[in-house]
């Protein structure tokens, strides 16, 4: 639904806020503040689900990482497969009507996107190819992508069949 307002931006530090007012003839000041309430709690709820997920892939890709004696970025590797593996079960919920839109948001967008781990997993392959670990570098994106793809379907396809 287009709710049209005017939007004003002010940049502070490194964190611009959008300040909505309302068009005069279509929108309410108590509507506009509804709208920006709604979207407040709904930006503390992905927030909050970002804070979660980071932490536990810290703790996961510590304690996954522990059983290896290997460089070989298991933890990330671990941490990204169950993370797709979560967020094809929570499109498939979703999908199928059994999660709201901000359920989904706080599930997918905070706590997965806090959870996996891509801009790890670039850097830490960047360093592979930087020290000459090709083998592994192209083992670490092989499996990244086709266990990811597979998981992602797998948590989707769980959901389909329940």
């Amino acid at each position: 639904m287009c709710i049209p307002v005017k939007a004003k931006s002010y940049v502070t530090g490194l964190v611009e806020f959008c300040i909505f007012e309302p068009v005069a003839s279509t929108l309410s000041v108590e509507s506009a503040s509804n709208l920006f309430s709604t979207k407040m709690k709904l930006i503390l709820a992905i927030g909050a689900g970002s804070f979660i997920g980071g932490i536990c892939r810290y703790l996961l890709t510590q304690f996954i990482q522990a059983r290896f004696l290997s460089t070989f970025p298991f933890g990330t590797l671990g941490v990204n497969i169950i993370g797709c593996l979560v967020i094809g079960l929570i499109y498939g919920l979703s999908d199928k009507g059994s999660l709201t839109q901000d359920w989904r948001l706080f599930l997918a967008t905070g706590v997965c996107g806090g959870f996996t781990t891509f801009s790890a997993f670039s850097n830490e392959t960047f360093l592979m190819l930087r020290n000459g670990q090709y083998a592994y570098a192209f083992i670490y994106v092989a499996a990244s992508v086709v266990l990811g793809l597979l998981a992602t379907f797998g948590g989707y396809s769980i959901i389909k069949l329940f």
